[in-house]
Order: structure tokens, then C-alpha cells, then sequence
């Protein structure tokens, strides 16, 4: 019997499963918050729909154990793998002092655990990446066996800070891992007008390295791009600019109406794509996930956010003296 995709990728039945609940879990944690904001519960949601299987896909063929990870605000899939709990992102949604990203002092999607090597991301787009070849640079220095992998948008990868720093990582063959989320869209300006080039990943050439564009929607090829990369980071041939291609089903954000920059058939259109859907039609097709399989972990997740959002809500705020901690001599 031939080999399934997973399985020529060395996956085992278990590890596409865990993928699978991984995506759904940051589905199901994103629609609960995008409801707590409409209930005036949440102040704000920046949504990860639509990109969890290149964030999962992604995460998993790094290493937890030695890799660092410098996310950009979508990416709750990337934390997930990473480490972080329902629970620790709806307190991040409700700015709680427990908060374990900023202690209730940062913006949803803000992620940052010294403990789990995902390095505090800052508001400015793009920033993280810079800082991503730096830490590759003190790892090489270290005689460290880690890779770094960042991510941004489309719209990031015209920002100075991710010229700067592919170049710098590339001159010094830094096993950098620069992965670019192309959800179409940055806020309401499409890719047509933020590119001349056909795909983000054409820019590599300009920097002397590999630039590979792969289905977003696609854990397994996502997987694939990615483990490629980091093995080739590992054997000291520097970065590679990775970048997947899917589409963001949500507003912008909960503060944007998308409705005044693209149709409703667009987005529509989209969702028949939806990797959660997609995915789990190629789980079933192989009699991977079962129906039994999919109802119980249907339940489990629905448990976890429940009690997560409670917990939350019930949690306490940051005492107002604790704005004056983590400045200066405190």
C-alpha cells in the first residue's frame, strides 16, 4: 500500500490528528473572543481564521525544545504548538493580571513567553523580524544548535525592517526562518497594490536565498516548506524566506469593516477553502479521523474554551501600582 502525505513526511496518524485539534483549537478560541467583543466583553480581536493550518503546519516541524519563535498578532496557531493554553490567550482577551504575555498590559496578539522561547512581539509591524536574525547571531555566537522563525504579513514584507534583516541574515548565513502569512490583504489594501513582483517569495533571489511559495491552506505542504528550511538553517546554509498563501475570512481586525474594501462572493468563495474543513476531508478520507474521533474532540475543545472563558472573566485586573513595575530599576 502506498504511503499517505503524511506519512512520506515521516507524520505519524497521531501527529496529523494533534495538528488538526491544534487548528481547530485556535478556530474555536478566535470565534468565542470575536463573540466577547461583540458582547462588550473583550475590547479587541485581531484573528488568526483562515491561517491556522500554515501556523500549525509551520510550528510543527520546529524543534520546542531549542528553536525560538518570533510570532507576528495572527498567530495563535504558532503559540498553541509553542506551548500557550486556551487559557492563557483569553486572559490575554480579557487583559487579566495573569495574564501570562503582558500581564493585562498589551493588546490581544502580543504573545511573549520567556519559558517557552516565543519572544515578545511590539505593536509596530514588522519589528520582530530584525530581532528574529538577532538572536539567530547570538545562537551562532553561543555555538547554539537553534533556528529562529518569524513571521508577518504580506504588507510587512514591505517594511524596511524586513530588508533590513533578510539581508543582514543572509550575508552572514543565519539559520533564519522568514515566513511570510499572504492573507491577500493588508488591512484593506489588496496584494495587487502592495506588490509588482507575482509572489512575496520572488524577493529571495534578491537576497541569495531559496524563497519557496506553498498552499497556506495546506498544513502538510506548509510543514514540508518549513522542516526544509530548518534543516537547511541547521547545516549552517542560512535562511529561507517561506511564504504561504491563504486568505484572512475575518475583518482586519474587530475594529474594521471589510465590507468596504471586498465582496461578500469573495469571501464566500474563500470559505470553501477553509483548511479546518479541508484538512479534516483529507483526515477522514484516509479513515484517520473517524466521526467518533471528530465528536470528541469537538468536546473536549468546547470544555476547554468554556472553562478558559470562565476563568478569564472571573480572573482578577492588575492592581493600578503594577503600571509603575518591569520600568527602569523595577
Amino acid at each position: 500500500m502506498a504511503e499517505l502525505r503524511h506519512e512520506q513526511l515521516g507524520l505519524t496518524n497521531e501527529d496529523v490528528i494533534h495538528m488538526y485539534r491544534t487548528m481547530l483549537l485556535a478556530r474555536k478560541i478566535d470565534e468565542r473572543m470575536w463573540l466577547l467583543n461583540r458582547a462588550g466583553k473583550i475590547p479587541f480581536v485581531i484573528s488568526c481564521q483562515g491561517q491556522e493550518a500554515a501556523q500549525v503546519g509551520a510550528a510543527m516541524a520546529l524543534d520546542n525544545e531549542k528553536d525560538f519563535v518570533l510570532p507576528y498578532y495572527r498567530d495563535m496557531g504558532v503559540v498553541l504548538q509553542f506551548g500557550m493554553t486556551a487559557k492563557d490567550l483569553m486572559l490575554s482577551g480579557f487583559a487579566k493580571a495573569e495574564d501570562p504575555n503582558s500581564g493585562g498590559r498589551q493588546m490581544p496578539g502580543h504573545f511573549g513567553s520567556k519559558k517557552l522561547r516565543i519572544v515578545t512581539g511590539s505593536s509596530p509591524v514588522t519589528t520582530q523580524v530584525p530581532h528574529a536574525v538577532g538572536i539567530a547571531l547570538g545562537g551562532r555566537m553561543e555555538g547554539k544548535d537553534l533556528v529562529t522563525f518569524t513571521t508577518f504579513g504580506e504588507g510587512s514584507s514591505n517594511q524596511g525592517d524586513f530588508h533590513e534583516g533578510a539581508n543582514f541574515a543572509s550575508v552572514h548565513k543565519l539559520p533564519v526562518i522568514f515566513m511570510c502569512e499572504n492573507n491577500k490583504y493588508a488591512i484593506s489594501v489588496p496584494i495587487s497594490k502592495q506588490l509588482a513582483c507575482v509572489n512575496v517569495s520572488d524577493r529571495a533571489i534578491g537576497y541569495g536565498m531559496p524563497g519557496v511559495t506553498v498552499d497556506g491552506n495546506d498544513p502538510l505542504a506548509v510543514y514540508e516548506a518549513v522542516k526544509e528550511a530548518a534543516d537547511r538553517g541547521r547545516r549552517g546554509e542560512g535562511p529561507t524566506l517561506v511564504e504561504t498563501v491563504a486568505y484572512r475570512l475575518t475583518p482586519h481586525s474587530s475594529d474594521d469593516d471589510d465590507r468596504a474594501y471586498r465582496t461578500r462572493e469573495e469571501v464566500e468563495e474563500a470559505k470553501a477553502k477553509d483548511p479546518i474543513h479541508t484538512f479534516a476531508a483529507y483526515l477522514k478520507e484516509n479513515d484517520i479521523l473517524t466521526e467518533e474521533l471528530e465528536k470528541q474532540i469537538s468536546e473536549e475543545i468546547q470544555k476547554e474554551v468554556d472553562e478558559a472563558t470562565e476563568y478569564a472573566e472571573n480572573a482578577k485586573y492588575a492592581e493600578p501600582e503594577s503600571a509603575l513595575l518591569h520600568v527602569y530599576a523595577e
